[in-house]
């Protein structure tokens, strides 16, 4: 317990120290919203999405994520909107977000749409000195800490029916989350996202797409997160992704009906952290709500 409890301090220190960075997603292409307020609406149906990612499990004190949101197009006009709420657990910490969506879609060509943008975020961030275990517990600067920030982000995303690149910045704003002795500890920095991905099709029954997500934070190392997923028959999905430097992951998928599709990931890690938890596991569903006019006969892939 003792040595789960030092690997955890160590891996709260090495965060705080590089800047916190958003929520990482193993299956990020079917939770786009969340880095990109440009993909409101681009599914140009309701979109209703649910996810819970507990990360190293084993590890006292690990990652455990909750993501909810939705998004829509507009009376079938060129705007989209969204609503995402983030709920992040690590320690004695945690993270609620909440945040508001809005895109504006452009023709870019005969196949391709061009959206742009805007995201609008509030962030409470929660300290339980509780769940701390501190060697003087006199300390009176170890108290229970609560604060707000709030924050705006922006990005602009290409697509058509078989292919998608997009950049985002969800937040522009750095803010200090916990300061001690006014000193920045906990800090908030801007995250730059490129993804992009494209579907082949293999026969009328195989569909093949790689995609790529590229996340830059500065003091950070560059995250890249390669993945590969074959659909069948329109139904299962299943593929592998690596995530540079960091883990391995394995990704299977259902469509249980037009409207209902749910997944399930897991990632093994690669780094030194593989000798101290059994991996993360992250399932999701996504629901939409179709009219006569949008119901669709295939579904799309990202």
């Amino acid at each position: 317990m003792k040595t789960k409890l030092l690997v955890f301090a160590l891996i709260f220190t090495v965060m705080v120290s590089y800047g916190q960075q958003d929520s990482q997603f193993t299956q990020y292409m079917y939770n786009t919203i969340n880095v990109n307020p440009a993909y409101a609406g681009s599914r140009e149906v309701m979109s209703i999405f649910a996810l819970h990612r507990a990360q190293w499990i084993g590890l006292d004190g690990a990652p455990v994520t909750n993501a909810v949101s939705i998004n829509t197009p507009l009376n079938r006009n060129n705007l989209g909107i969204g609503v995402s709420l983030i709920n992040d657990k690590i320690g004695a910490t945690q993270e609620n977000s909440i945040s508001t969506d809005l895109s504006y879609t452009v023709p870019a060509s005969e196949t391709f749409k061009l959206s742009f943008g805007m995201k609008v975020t509030a962030n409470i961030f929660n300290l339980d000195a509780t769940k701390l275990n501190p060697v003087d517990a006199t300390d009176a600067s170890l108290q229970n800490y609560k604060k707000f920030s709030p924050n705006i982000g922006a990005g602009i995303y290409l697509h058509s029916d078989k292919a998608y690149i997009g950049f985002s910045i969800p937040n522009f704003i750095e803010s200090n989350r916990y300061n001690d002795n006014e000193v920045a500890i906990f800090k908030e920095k801007i995250n730059y996202y490129l993804i992009a991905g494209y579907v082949f099709d293999l026969s009328d029954s195989v569909k093949f797409k790689p995609a790529i997500l590229s996340k830059m934070v500065q003091g950070a190392p560059l995250q890249i997160d390669v993945s590969g997923n074959f659909m069948f028959m329109d139904k299962f999905v299943a593929g592998i992704a690596y995530r540079w430097s960091a883990s391995l992951s394995a990704m299977v998928g259902f469509q249980v009906s037009d409207g209902m599709y749910i997944g399930y990931g897991y990632d093994k890690e690669t780094t030194k952290l593989r000798n101290y938890n059994s991996g993360s596991h992250e399932i999701f569903l996504r629901y939409e709500i179709f009219n006569t006019i949008d119901k669709i006969t295939t579904p799309r892939f990202f």
